[in-house]
């Protein structure tokens, strides 16, 4: 009998050391998080270490994710211009993408029907590649108009329900409208005000990283 227990308990043993080595490789693995969107994502008018993926990148390593932000943002990218160049921004193999695009839709008064056209097709496209995805809501600008605001925004909340995202309604919450956090165009965050952004969305990546390998 206890020959028996002996090897029972080596037996147990065997296997939860193997699961704590396939945990230390997990953990070992870099995760790669592609962040695809405007001069959001760039960094417009701030310096390297002051851009959204530098700040996520550093913050999440501090946290002990072992992680890799690719900053895919253009300057004064639209919807359909995330859209054309998705397939190269893809090239890079990431297992996860943060996707932040539409404002500047809003700001040339773009239609919303087009710019939700075009967000679905993006959203589409990754869940048929089985990428996980983080989608970020913006609003439209009040001067447009009452109509076209409602539309513009529940675009963002519709696609949220029709795609299995995890869901950040507002990427600027918190610092639109905030001037100490905006550089002097109005728009764009400074420094401080990425960090306050990362600050907020922080916990939605680290939903998005725990869905990865789960699709």
């Amino acid at each position: 009998m206890q020959i028996k227990q002996i090897f029972r308990g080596l037996f147990l043993g065997g296997i939860a050391s193997l699961q704590l080595l396939i945990s230390l490789e997990c953990l070992a693995k870099e995760i790669k998080v592609l962040a695809l969107g405007d001069s959001l994502i760039a960094g417009y008018g701030l310096a390297e270490n002051q851009h959204f993926t530098t700040q996520l990148q550093k913050t999440l390593k501090n946290e002990g994710y072992n992680v890799s932000l690719i900053n895919a943002g253009v300057s004064g990218d639209t919807s359909a211009g995330g859209l054309t160049r998705l397939d190269w921004s893809l090239a890079s193999g990431p297992d996860a993408v943060i996707l932040e695009l539409g404002a500047n839709d809003g700001l040339r008064g773009i239609s919303p029907s087009t710019t939700k056209r075009n967000l679905e097709r993006i959203l589409d496209q990754l869940r048929v590649k089985e990428i996980p995805v983080l989608f970020a809501g913006m609003l439209a600008p009040p001067n447009l108009g009452r109509e076209y605001g409602s539309e513009f925004n529940k675009t963002y909340e519709e696609l949220a329900e029709n795609f299995d995202v995890v869901f950040y309604p507002f990427f600027l919450d918190g610092v639109a409208g905030v001037s100490d956090l905006n550089q002097l165009d109005g728009i764009h965050p400074t420094g401080e005000g990425v960090a306050e952004i990362v600050r907020r969305i922080k916990p939605y990546v680290k939903e998005l990283i725990s869905r990865i390998g789960n699709l």
